[in-house]
């Protein structure tokens, strides 16, 4: 079969591992969410963005309606979001978000990876300094212009909007508006895009590097593979870095 289909199926793969990590991690926001703020999304604004998240990486129906039925009973344990702050080698800053039900579990292992990796976990506030949190909407692209798209949005807090693409699970290119805004500003944006009916992919909270490290060869691949046994873990939700 040759190189030819080796590689197509080791991207196919990469593709179900990455679908397979964004349920997990969906998931749990569901439960958080819920847990939260019960399990109505007409007043559970943040149940709403993770329903949106969901259904913007083609997680199926049931899968979102037996999550919430499982957050909602009694039995369901507690998730507790931990922001996990340090440097992996060669000066580039990660800060780790995780969602676990078992802290110590989850320290045992981000503190594993930093070490094996020749990076090293800080305290809060080591490295979260070098971020700036923002709120990042996705919108699909299709019948929107973004210059237009910016004079209805610039009143409700959009910092940035811009056109962006990435593969699909299926290996087709997707096409999106991007629409940045600051930290304080996320809630009022996600209702101005629903007000206006807009086709929102996923909305996040992300942190954006202030300055990033531009590294080649060994050194960078050093890094990704630290950031990618992060990114493996069941327990970690999402992973910033500096690395450019």
């Amino acid at each position: 079969m040759g190189r030819a289909f080796e590689f197509r199926k080791g991207r196919k793969m990469k593709r179900w591992d990455r679908m397979s990590k964004d349920f997990t991690r969906i998931g749990r926001e569901i439960v958080i969410a819920v847990k939260e703020g019960g399990a109505n999304p007409d007043t559970n604004s943040r149940l709403r963005t993770a329903m949106q998240n969901a259904k913007g990486v083609n997680m199926p129906k049931d899968r979102v309606e037996a999550a919430i039925k499982r957050a909602s009973s009694k039995e369901e344990g507690n998730y507790s979001e931990v922001v996990y702050e340090g440097y992996a080698p060669h000066g580039v800053a990660i800060v780790v978000e995780t969602a676990t039900d078992n802290p110590t579990r989850t320290v045992a292992n981000v503190r594993m990876y930093f070490n094996r990796g020749n990076g090293a976990l800080g305290t809060a506030g080591s490295s979260d300094f070098t971020f700036t949190r923002k709120g990042v909407f996705k919108l699909a692209a299709e019948g929107l212009d973004a210059e237009e798209l910016e004079l209805e949005l610039i009143d409700f807090g959009a910092d940035d909007i811009y056109e962006d693409s990435e593969e699909d699970e299926h290996g087709h290119e997707k096409h999106y508006i991007v629409v940045e805004t600051a930290f304080s500003d996320f809630g009022q944006m996600q209702k101005a895009l629903e007000q206006k009916q807009l086709n929102v992919i996923s909305a996040q909270l992300q942190r954006i590097p202030n300055t990033t490290v531009h590294l080649e060869g060994e050194q960078l691949e050093e890094v990704m593979n630290l950031i990618e046994k992060f990114e493996d873990d069941d327990d970690v939700q999402a992973v910033y870095h500096t690395l450019g």
